[in-house]
């Protein structure tokens, strides 16, 4: 196994980080005889983090279940704070608390603020006590290390870095989202300051594997070495030495040992220039399939009415190459708490002449709500997150 070190915390991570949201299922619920092998023969082959999250469950209680038999000193575990559950101090404590009992524990390694999706959620988690919790945690031993998860454009994304002496952050990030929510520049950014970079979503859930245009899978397949797709994009990941985990729900035998072996073989800064041009090969299939051709820069905001124009285009973006359900499900989850959705412009024009691609964004904006603004798909989605939280 690949290893990175992270000198802020002295840690040195498995390339390969466990996600642990999708263990193996047996009659619909989790399979612990068949989680505890893999998990128990990921850390026999060198995988030491460990990443879950409260709205995960039982996840978080499998973890700890199998972990407690005498593996909880031999990883990093890594959970997560979910900002829609929290209306006072008091909820902070309380899911905390239930964490450490549902993960056997009496510390946890790595706790990220789960999904911030604005500046303005993180200000609002300070005013809730936020930062009072974590030094008071701190102090206690029961947090370790502290970090972010992030659904959010560079702009947001920057000022959250900056506004913390914070130890991790995680982003989304693959060979095609260079440029979507934080993106490399947001990457390079947190890693210039310091903070160690986790990667979620390496696959796009699963999505440059099981829905890639045939044109970039025919130039896969006719490269001289023949790897899986999902080869290709890890390897993409472990070749940036800026990153220190990737992480990788595994709910199959097959696809740890596939993710260990590439973990464990690829040393940063290896690829070789056809491997290169290859992925900007691939990556412009992808673009020539964009509807909105937006870098994400966060040059445009902010919008007098509100509309988060970078995350309207990133999922719009995503329906036009992908064509799911999921792109629709994403777009309202990320604009309905700040009120942000394509629907709200006025067409007032602010954002067009701080453009620097010259997107006609007024033009655009109506497309996308048009196309993503769609009543009954934005009532589901509200049902289904009061259902989860």
């Amino acid at each position: 196994m690949r290893y990175r070190h992270l000198e802020k915390t002295n840690d040195d991570f498995s390339l390969l980080g466990y996600g642990c949201m999708r263990f193996p299922k047996k009659n619909g619920r989790i399979d612990m005889e068949e989680s505890e092998k893999h998990i128990i023969h990921a850390i026999e082959n060198g995988v030491n983090y460990f990443d879950t999250a409260y709205t995960y469950g039982g996840h978080e209680k499998a973890l700890g279940s199998i972990l407690s038999k005498g593996y909880r000193d031999k990883v990093k575990i890594a959970t997560k704070l979910p900002i829609p559950n929290l209306k006072k101090r008091e909820d902070i404590d309380k899911i905390f608390n239930i964490q450490l009992e549902r993960l056997q524990t009496d510390y946890i390694d790595y706790y990220l603020i789960h999904g911030l999706s604005s500046f303005q959620q993180w200000e609002d988690l300070k005013s809730l006590g936020i930062l009072e919790f974590i030094k008071e945690e701190q102090e206690k031993g029961r947090i370790i290390n502290i970090g972010f998860s992030a659904h959010t454009n560079l702009v947001n994304f920057k000022k959250i870095v900056d506004d913390y002496n914070w130890d991790v952050a995680m982003i989304q990030y693959n060979y095609i989202d260079e440029n979507y929510q934080a993106g490399t520049d947001g990457l390079n950014y947190a890693h210039s300051k310091g903070l160690g970079i986790i990667v979620m979503e390496p696959l796009r859930g699963g999505m440059l594997v099981d829905k890639l245009p045939k044109e970039a899978q025919k130039i896969f397949k006719d490269y001289k070495i023949k790897r899986s797709s999902a080869e290709w994009g890890f390897r993409w990941l472990a070749d940036n030495p800026k990153i220190n985990v990737v992480l990788s729900g595994m709910s199959t035998t097959e696809q740890l040992e596939e993710n260990l072996k590439i973990f464990s073989n690829h040393q940063a800064s290896s690829l070789s220039d056809e491997e290169k041009q290859i992925y900007k090969d691939v990556k412009d299939i992808f673009k020539s399939k964009l509807k909105v051709d937006c870098t994400g820069c966060g040059y445009c905001l902010p919008c007098p009415s509100n509309v988060d124009i970078p995350t309207c285009f990133s999922y719009y973006n995503d329906k036009a190459i992908f064509g799911s359900l999921m792109a629709n499900i994403m777009y309202f989850v990320s604009t309905l708490e700040n009120n942000s959705p394509a629907k709200n412009c006025t067409a007032c024009g602010v954002c067009v002449n701080k453009c620097p691609q010259n997107i006609p964004i007024v033009d655009e904006i109506k497309k996308v709500s048009k196309k993503m603004d769609i009543w009954i798909l934005r009532q589901i989605t509200k049902i289904v997150i009061k259902i989860i939280f």
